[in-house]
Parts: C-alpha cells; structure tokens; sequence
C-alpha cells in the first residue's frame, strides 16, 4: 500500500530500524534515533544495490517518488544510478575547485610574488569587491563574455574607469592562467575592452621647476619634524618613489662613496618595500643629498630605518606621512604629491639638456619594449647620472637662492 505524509508523520521510532514501504522499491528507513531516511532498492547487471534519496522532511514524499522515477528512467537507459550520483558528486566538487574565486586566489598566489604587498593586497581586494560576488561561484569553464561584461558594466556605471581597467586586465590574466594549467580553454575577457569606457590616463600632481623657489620657502616655514623635512628634501633631490625613501635603511648607504643602492627587496614582515620593479637599484648623491644624510644621521638614533615610525616595532614612517606634510604647507592633493617629484625633474632635466634614457634609468623604469631591454638592461649610465644628480642639486641650489638658471651643454652631452 502507498505511503501517505500522515502515515510518514505519525510513525514512531522503533528498537531497531524498520521500513516503510512505498512502491517500486522506494521505502522510508526510520532509525531508532527518529530519523526518517528515503531509500530506493533496484537491481544493475544483476546485483543488488540500495539509493540513498535523502531525509524526510527535507525531501517530500512526492520529491522522493520524482527522484525514484529519475532513477528507474536510468535504469531504462542502461544507467546504474549509483554511479551516475557519484560521477555527478564528483562533477561538482570539481567544479567547486574550479570556480572563479579558487582559480583567481591560485593565480594571485603565483602573481602576488613579484608584486609589492599593497598592490597585492589591492588587486585581490579588487577581485572580492567587483568579481567574486558576481561571478565567483562559477566553475571558471562555464564564464562567457556576458559575465565578465555584465560585472565590467556596474563598474562602469560608477565612473571609476581605473578600476574598470585594472579588473577587466586581472580576469585576463586570470583566464590565461586557467588556460595554461588546463582548467579553461578560452578568455572571455579578451576584447572586452573595445566594449567599455576607455581609461584616460591623468597626469600626477606636480610642480614646475619655476614653482621650487616658493616650495623651498614654505617647507622652511612649516611646523613639521626636522626627519620629516630631511626626508622631503631628500624625495627632491633624489626623486625616487617616495615608499622607496621612506623605506631606507642606512646599510644601504655609502656616503663616503656618495652611492645609495636600493635593495630589490626589503622585509616585508616590517613592512618594508623593495624597488617597484624587483630590481636593485644605484642612485648616486650629490653633495647637497650627503649633506641631508649626514644631518638625518643626527635624529636616527642608532635605527637602521632613516625614517622610523615614532609607534617603535621596526617600521618606517607610513606611507601618507610625505603627503600629510605636503598639506600642511599649504599644497593642494592636486597639486602635489610625493610622487610628483618625479615628474618635476624629469621635466627640468630635459629642458637642461640631459638625454631621456639616462633620465629614464634614475627614475627606475623598466624598457617595455623587449628587444631593446635585452640590450640595455646592463646599460646603468653611472657616469652619466651621477654629473646628472650633481646638476640637479647645483640647479636646485640656484633656484632656492632666485639665480638665473643656465643649461649645462657639457653636462648633459655626458
């Protein structure tokens, strides 16, 4: 006789377990601890085998006889059903494995490693933010175009067009990552590029070379510690990436030698960054940076780190301390900023004369262009930029004193 859910509701656990049979081999197991489990008997290849269909009350009496008749529909197609629940058992967790998000955090493992922490930290914040609620769940296999544009649109729709390029770029390398270590076949992101807002690069806040004098002057006046000032006079002359100065440490130095020689890495574990592009890198001294060194030296107090954060536990000065000081003299966030000093001297270097490629390398920059790094990697320009620094700092004397400025040809012909 058919079960009923009154029936189903009103049996009471035994000693032991009994069934409850339904029809065509489907029962309901009901366990001495009161739990109610729908089973489903059937024969394959001869042998006896037993379905496991789920609880009651989670699957319902009529769930229960749809799944029964699924089963028998197998059996019909020569199917055991047993082992179709266990290849689809394992299709999921495979699919689970290989889901955006856990395809994207083994890529940023691998990718993180070449990165500075905070533009690691940053890119997988980006992920978890823009592509993980829309599309992580997905096995990476079954993303398509629409997806990842549908997710590139509500980023759009925000105006942030910086974001949308740096998202759109890391699915990218995502997806190509997946296609080499066999997980996907294709990159639906590839072109989805011409189907977005373009991203207009803006140029970073910085002074003009004529606009030193009156900076000089307020960073005199300013109310900020003297480590502080050093540092700023330092970021001028030497026009590193600011984390790259507030970083140092003095075994980095040779002052006698007038030769500073930034580290590709640093410990991180005290949050201290290497070069942006994982390289070591020389930056000669001139005579007026010596000299700021030889004063920061003074206000050190035995540390290693040039700029100690005043909170102690071996860490630098954090990374807004350059720009908050560059507020406090009056400067606007658009502007300038600690790293606009780059910017500046690339200017006036140019405009002195110098060639673009020795000022390129002060600045650290790497050669995009493939062919030409192979040859130039090597290419240090030591020479060339140390008369370079030198004029720098002579060029920044003048300006600080309102002398009229003279290119130096000889110079700058290196």
């Amino acid at each position: 006789m058919p079960l009923t859910d009154t029936a189903i509701r009103q049996a009471k656990p035994g000693d032991t377990p009994r069934k409850l049979s339904d029809e065509r081999g489907l029962y309901l197991l009901i366990q001495p601890s009161g739990g109610k489990l729908w089973r489903l008997d059937y024969r394959f290849d001869g042998k006896r085998k037993t379905l496991a269909l789920g609880a009651y009350p989670d699957v319902s009496l009529a769930a229960a006889r749809k799944l029964r008749e699924t089963a028998r529909e197998q059996l019909a197609a020569g199917q055991d059903p047993g082992t179709t629940r266990k290849q689809a058992k394992q299709a999921a967790r495979v699919a689970a494995a290989n889901s955006f998000e856990a395809v994207a955090r083994a890529w940023w493992e691998k990718w993180r490693t070449d990165r500075t922490e905070g533009t690691a930290d940053g890119a997988i914040r980006s992920l978890e933010i823009h592509a993980f609620p829309r599309i992580g769940a997905m096995p990476i296999t079954a993303i398509g175009p629409v997806d990842v544009l549908e997710l590139l649109r509500k980023i759009e729709a925000k105006g942030s067009t910086e974001i949308l390029k740096r998202v759109r770029a890391r699915i990218g390398e995502i997806f190509i990552y997946a296609i080499a270590n066999g997980i996907a076949t294709s990159n639906p992101a590839e072109g989805l590029h011409k189907a977005v807002m373009p991203h207009t690069e803006h140029r970073r806040p910085a002074l003009r070379a004529a606009d030193l004098r009156e900076f000089f002057i307020r960073l005199d006046a300013v109310r900020i510690s003297q480590p502080i000032k050093l540092a700023i006079r330092l970021l001028v002359l030497t026009f590193v990436r600011p984390g790259e100065l507030r970083c140092a440490q003095w075994p980095e130095f040779d002052l006698e030698a007038g030769v500073w020689t930034v580290p590709a890495e640093r410990d991180r574990t005290r949050g201290l960054t290497g070069m942006k592009m994982r390289e070591e890198h020389i930056v000669p001294l001139s005579r007026q940076a010596v000299a700021v060194l030889r004063e920061l030296q003074d206000h050190s107090g035995g540390r290693d780190l040039l700029f100690p954060n005043r909170n102690g536990q071996g860490r630098p000065i954090s990374d807004g301390t350059i720009n908050s000081a560059l507020r406090a003299m009056g400067y606007q966030t658009h502007e300038v900023t600690g790293a606009g000093f780059r910017a500046t001297a690339t200017g006036a270097l140019l405009e002195l004369g110098y060639r673009p490629d020795v000022i390129d390398k002060q600045l650290a920059h790497r050669e995009r262009k493939q062919v030409f790094a192979a040859y130039s990697h090597h290419a240090q320009f030591l020479p060339e930029r140390t008369k370079m620094m030198q004029a720098w700092a002579d060029h920044l004397d003048a300006l600080r004193k309102g002398a009229r400025i003279i290119p130096f040809p000889e110079t700058a012909a290196g």
